[in-house]
């Protein structure tokens, strides 16, 4: 994807297809050109899943997201990061290494911003081209700074060309933390999983109780599929669920009853797909309601370790990784 197709992909919606509403998009630079689109044309857009900061902070009126966001990540990496700290793990120096799209600058930014203000030290920013062919230098980089913490912001092909790479160089950090996306890839979790044991992700998602409202959904979407619901399938999903929500409340395809519906939303935790504590959004948009979890790559299975409250398993450091 590009943001330039997805610009072209919803102005073609919007004006051939005659759209009620949209959803969309994995890729928050894609979001980014896509939304300002449906905004120009007086449509709703939700996205699910992009989470760069400042997708909420343009002053839209048609623009809804459902997922939590950088700042919400960058919260939860610190107060997991303060609590290892404080059971003698050591995060004396802390590495941001991310690719320079939209997604990867704003996060890494909003990050860096959280950790200055909590005391946590970020002594090397390493940016890079998405979808490079060789990452030898960015890992030779952190080899030759060793910092006790790496914290990766990429898509699907770099953490697997990362992962690799770290493995050849014989380099791993005493925490390694993914910032979802490339990381929580089924694709990715197939090809590496065994090479980055112990790796910490971020997540909407881990699952539920049986007969629980998680656990129906991944019932459901096991049998069509074959796989477990993952992190972004959730949040993808639930997105659409609080569109149709909507949709059913406004009793009509008129996109600014929609959009009306979609302001009123007030869905409880005990209806969400994913881990949210319910859908509300805010006056720019924002789901004030979406929470995260911090999870931990066992035997090929991301599982909650973070809050203590939702957790499933204690947190096993430093990182295994091969």
């Amino acid at each position: 994807g590009t943001p330039a197709a997805g610009q072209n992909q919803a102005l073609r919606l919007i004006s051939e297809e005659k759209v009620a509403a949209l959803i969309g998009a994995y890729q928050s630079g894609i979001t980014l050109t896509a939304s300002a689109i449906a905004e120009r044309h007086g449509v709703p857009f939700l996205t699910a899943e992009s989470v760069a900061a400042n997708l909420t902070e343009r002053g839209f009126k048609w623009f809804f997201r459902t997922t939590p966001v950088a700042i919400d990540f960058a919260r939860a990496y610190s107060t997991f990061l303060k609590e290892q700290k404080a059971a003698g793990q050591k995060v004396g120096s802390i590495a941001l290494v991310h690719e320079n799209t939209e997604y990867g600058n704003s996060v890494a930014g909003v990050i860096a911003d959280q950790f200055a203000k909590d005391g946590l030290p970020v002594t090397q920013k390493i940016a890079y081209s998405a979808n490079s062919s060789d990452v030898q230098p960015q890992v030779l980089q952190l080899k030759e700074k060793n910092p006790d913490v790496a914290i990766f912001i990429s898509y699907t092909s770099d953490a697997i060309l990362y992962a690799k790479t770290m493995k050849e160089l014989g380099w791993k950090p005493a925490i390694m933390i993914a910032d979802n996306a490339g990381f929580n890839d089924p694709a990715f979790i197939k090809a590496m999983g065994s090479t980055v044991e112990g790796l910490v992700n971020r997540s909407a998602y881990a699952g539920g109780k049986p007969g629980s409202v998680p656990a129906i959904f991944n019932d459901l979407y096991k049998a069509k599929s074959g796989v477990d619901l993952d992190d972004v399938s959730v949040r993808g999903l639930q997105g659409f669920l609080v569109m149709a929500d909507a949709l059913n409340r406004a009793g009509s395809t008129d996109p600014a009853k929609i959009r009306d519906a979609l302001k009123a939303t007030d869905l409880p935790a005990s209806q969400m797909a994913a881990g949210y504590d319910g859908v509300k959004f805010d006056d720019k948009g924002q789901n004030v309601l979406a929470s995260s979890l911090v999870t931990q790559l066992r035997g090929g299975q991301y599982l909650a370790i973070w809050p203590k409250a939702r957790a499933t398993t204690e947190v096993i450091l430093p990182y295994k990784g091969w």
